[in-house]
């Protein structure tokens, strides 16, 4: 059987953590800034987890990752 090919879309957008649970980074962040306050933004800089509904289709997209 041959190998599975990984999503390159999704594996430049999400990472695992060593848990095994899929990392994601904020949206909101590549343009229009000016209008976005100080606060806003630096609270956008951290990422967070996937939502357990789309975790099962995201691993999917990345197998050997």
């Amino acid at each position: 059987m041959p190998k599975m090919k990984t999503n390159r879309g999704a594996a430049k957008r999400f990472k695992k953590s060593a848990s095994g649970r899929v990392k994601r980074g904020s949206a909101f962040t590549s343009h229009i800034l000016t209008c976005k306050s100080r606060k806003r933004k630096r609270n956008l800089r951290g990422g967070s987890m996937v939502s357990d509904v789309d975790q099962k289709n995201i691993c999917r997209l990345i197998p050997y990752k």
